[in-house]
């Protein structure tokens, strides 16, 4: 009797288990935006905290704008947008656990984030195990939408440009804008943002008929590169390739301007912080360039309307990272639109199909590998301003 009794108190657990998840699931449809909700909820995974903290709470605040905007115009088809951020903190694993909270507990219809590559491909599996859109705003690497076995990420889209297309605009500036022939290159070899943004460079450089005279490399968190550029400045570049993040950069510029190099040095989107500034000093940071996916100086009409808006809201002038989380929710408002639903594979669908979409950043399309087809724009330094040199199309 005792055995019996247990048996049903057993199956009486797991039918009441049965029936949560069956609630969860009628949640998951009503939260996300079904014909029984007035909210269309999507999940922001950043990193507001940490290392790269500075891509994260910039790409917010874009998103916020964009938001805001759209929800005072009356949402979509109706519907509001309805944000669920979290931290992951500029860690990987940190990223991965919030993707799975937005997809197994929050049920959004799709995910915005992480800022960089590697906090991205963390979730990637989660997006497609769990059916849900995943759009980085600026995961550059094309291992976030590509897997290391060269498959497609079915759910998984990205907003900026790819590390390759950098890497060939930056040395076709300098050999055919620069004039350059001798360069080197000084890469953060703990990073896979900045090896591929190097590779990249080094083969179109020396396509363009240039020489690589020095390649040297650092590791994040490093702070005196003294040593390494003084083997450098032996080599004698003309120009010096450093693909890395802000802050090894800004002391990397600062301590080869007290040495005496003086030649152009450039690097790519990773440079795109205000901390920049505050590390190198606006003296070290002039006559150098950066690839970039925007310009608040570019005179298009669409970038001086977002930037007078954006400016309004926080008082400043927006950056790369302000302006491609704003596009990545109109990139996203389009998609659902299009696909007339917020069913999660209806959406990614329709993220596939986007072509000729004009957004802040450029108009955007997407091609078979989720890669986005759009122009690249080339940033100088001048007294601590970033002026725009020029943009450069696919």
């Amino acid at each position: 009797m005792k055995f019996k009794r247990a048996w049903s108190l057993l199956a009486a657990m797991t039918l009441g288990v049965g029936l949560l998840a069956g609630c969860g699931q009628d949640d998951k449809d009503g939260a996300s935006g079904s014909k029984d909700s007035d909210v269309i909820k999507v999940g922001v995974n950043l990193e507001l905290s940490g290392a790269v903290a500075s891509y994260g709470t910039s790409e917010a605040d874009g998103i916020q704008l964009a938001v805001d905007e759209i929800n005072d115009d009356g949402g979509i088809d109706g519907k509001k947008i309805k944000i669920v951020k979290i931290d992951n903190k500029s860690d990987a694993a940190e990223a991965t656990n919030a993707a799975i909270k937005l997809t197994t507990q929050e049920k959004v219809v799709a995910i915005i984030g992480a800022a960089t590559s590697g906090a991205t491909v963390a979730q990637a599996q989660i997006a497609n195990d769990n059916k849900t859109p995943l759009i980085s705003p600026s995961g550059t690497s094309p291992t976030v939408t590509v897997n290391e076995k060269g498959e497609v990420n079915e759910f998984v889209f990205r907003t900026s440009f790819i590390d390759p297309f950098q890497g060939t605009v930056a040395a076709n500036f300098a050999a055919n804008d620069l004039g350059v022939k001798n360069v080197a290159i000084f890469s953060d070899n703990s990073s896979d943002y900045s090896k591929g943004l190097a590779s990249s460079f080094k083969k179109d450089f020396e396509k363009a008929g240039g020489k690589i005279v020095a390649e040297e490399s650092y590791v994040a968190k490093d702070s005196d590169f003294r040593s390494t550029l003084t083997r450098i400045k032996s080599a004698k570049p003309e120009f010096i390739f450093i693909p890395g993040y802000y802050e090894e950069v800004g002391l990397i510029v600062k301590q080869a301007r007290e040495m005496g190099i003086d030649v152009p040095l450039m690097g790519a989107d990773g440079w795109d912080s205000p901390t920049l500034l505050e590390l190198a000093g606006a003296d070290a940071l002039n006559n150098t360039y950066t690839t970039n996916h925007y310009s608040s100086d570019d005179p298009d009409g669409a970038v001086k309307a977002f930037s007078d808006k954006f400016n309004e809201e926080y008082g400043k002038s927006p950056d790369a990272f302000n302006a491609l989380g704003y596009d990545t929710v109109y990139l996203l408002k389009d998609a659902i639109e299009r696909a007339g639903s917020v069913d999660s594979t209806k959406i990614k669908d329709a993220l596939a199909e986007t072509d000729g979409l004009d957004l802040v950043t450029g108009k955007y399309s997407v091609d078979e590998n989720h890669h986005p087809i759009k122009s690249a724009t080339i940033l100088e330094y001048k007294d601590g301003e970033q002026v725009f040199n020029t943009k450069v199309n696919p």
